[in-house]
């Protein structure tokens, strides 16, 4: 069996030496009260990200990715730490970050270019110059020809197409997605992921995502970052030295399936760590 790719245990390393990192997430630590008492859900994570990488975070159910994101979006507050975009401190919705989250987000009265350009029209663009750039941004996800179309007569694929075009209208320097493909079928997942990265090389755009697929994580990135459970630190950052432009097809490769192994042994003991305090907890509330 040929050796196993290398993997980068360096939380924070970033890329070039040479180059500033667009993103910086730096010592960040929140944590919840619940009835039961506080809950750490992040625990000190820091983090580089450089411009036009692609960073997937991954880890088992209740680690902390989706909350370590919101903080990143500038969704969430009072947690310690700080992060930064470009050296500018995100305090609140930041214009240089757009967000895709699972659910669906299309306007089911909208049609296709009508909810692409909605941003746009919120933030004042002539009408004429929104519509222009809506049908840039249709055309770059595929959707061609369904402008006209509304969400009700797409598919669920289609629909988050939608959601990334309009997104994407607004330029922003960062682009984080929260499981957007969580609900689609593998088939459509891979075929999806293929028009993720044409567009992500296309635009250079600098994007996180978290995913719960090991073949999506390792198909799109350039590193991963893998979660423990609670309380949610970095266990491994794996740099996916795989060649790009890279599709679907690479799916296949040897190297492929040594780099999902390799990340599956990290997330299987994390996971088995979540299920047996799990146990844990329901035999106290048993006694």
């Amino acid at each position: 069996m040929a050796a196993a790719p290398n993997a980068s245990a360096r939380p924070g390393d970033g890329g070039s030496a040479s180059a500033e990192p667009l993103l910086v997430v730096d010592d960040i630590y929140k944590q919840f009260e619940t009835p039961e008492g506080p809950v750490i859900a992040v625990d000190h994570i820091s983090l580089k990200v450089m411009p036009g990488e692609f960073l997937s975070v991954i880890g088992p159910s209740g680690c902390g990715k989706s909350t370590l994101f919101n903080i990143m979006g500038g969704l969430l507050d009072d947690y310690q730490g700080r992060v930064s975009v470009a050296g500018e401190t995100v305090k609140g919705p930041h214009a240089s970050i757009g967000m895709i989250f699972q659910e669906e987000s299309t306007f089911p009265w909208r049609t296709v270019i009508d909810n692409v350009a909605f941003p746009l029209e919120i933030a004042g663009m002539p009408k004429a110059e929104r519509h222009d750039r809506a049908l840039h941004f249709i055309d770059l996800v595929g959707l061609n020809g369904f402008e006209r179309r509304y969400p009700a007569e797409l598919s669920g694929g289609m629909r988050q197409r939608v959601s990334m075009a309009r997104t994407l209208a607004s330029e922003p320097k960062i682009l984080l997605m929260d499981e957007p493909f969580a609900a689609l079928d593998e088939q459509t997942r891979l075929l999806l992921g293929d028009k993720v990265v044409q567009i992500q090389q296309q635009l250079q755009q600098t994007t996180l995502l978290i995913t719960h697929n090991l073949t999506e994580a390792v198909q799109l990135s350039d590193r991963i970052l893998v979660m423990t459970y609670r309380p949610g630190k970095t266990k491994r950052i794996v740099e996916i030295k795989l060649p790009r432009p890279r599709s679907s097809e690479i799916v296949g490769s040897d190297a492929f399936g040594h780099y999902v192994a390799q990340i599956w042994n990290d997330l299987r003991e994390e996971a088995s760590r979540g299920l047996k305090d799990d146990e844990s907890r329901r035999a106290e509330r048993r006694r």
